[in-house]
């Protein structure tokens, strides 16, 4: 797996930022832009996947960047949920629901791989950054 400097470099951030702007642009279409709780409501899900992942990443644990990514995937599930509503009520076409559908779950998928793949490593973040020698037997520097 690739270190990441930045939460810009995670590629699951990517692609929820792709996500995110393909959301907005089905969102604008006029009925559904009359729509306002609905578009209101999967547009903050949207910017949420990506929000949770960079915020999680900033926090410098893997726990808690484990914790924020579990809310990121559960946004990712949201929006589904919220493209259904918007397909039976004529908001969006059949197409654009499984395209969007399918880039969710991918990204989904990716997140949980995330998830997984820090579950399973011996990484805790900077903030858990391996002591001294001097440090860990008790004496000061």
């Amino acid at each position: 797996m690739a270190t990441f400097v930045t939460f810009e470099d995670i590629e699951g951030w990517q692609m929820a930022r792709r996500l995110t702007f393909e959301i907005y642009g089905a969102s604008k279409k006029p009925l559904f832009a009359k729509d306002f709780g609905l578009q209101r409501q999967i547009r903050d899900a949207s910017v949420s996947i990506m929000a949770n992942i960079a915020e999680g990443f900033e926090r410098g644990g893997s726990g808690e960047f484990q914790q924020f990514l579990a809310i990121a995937k559960g946004s990712a599930g949201e929006v589904i949920s919220h493209l259904y509503v918007a397909l039976d009520q004529g908001y969006i076409n059949h197409d654009d629901f499984r395209s969007l559908e399918k880039a969710l779950r991918d990204t989904g998928r990716k997140i949980g791989g995330l998830m997984s793949y820090l579950r399973q490593s011996d990484l805790r973040g900077p903030k858990y950054k391996a002591s001294t020698r001097r440090e860990r037997s008790g004496k000061r520097l």
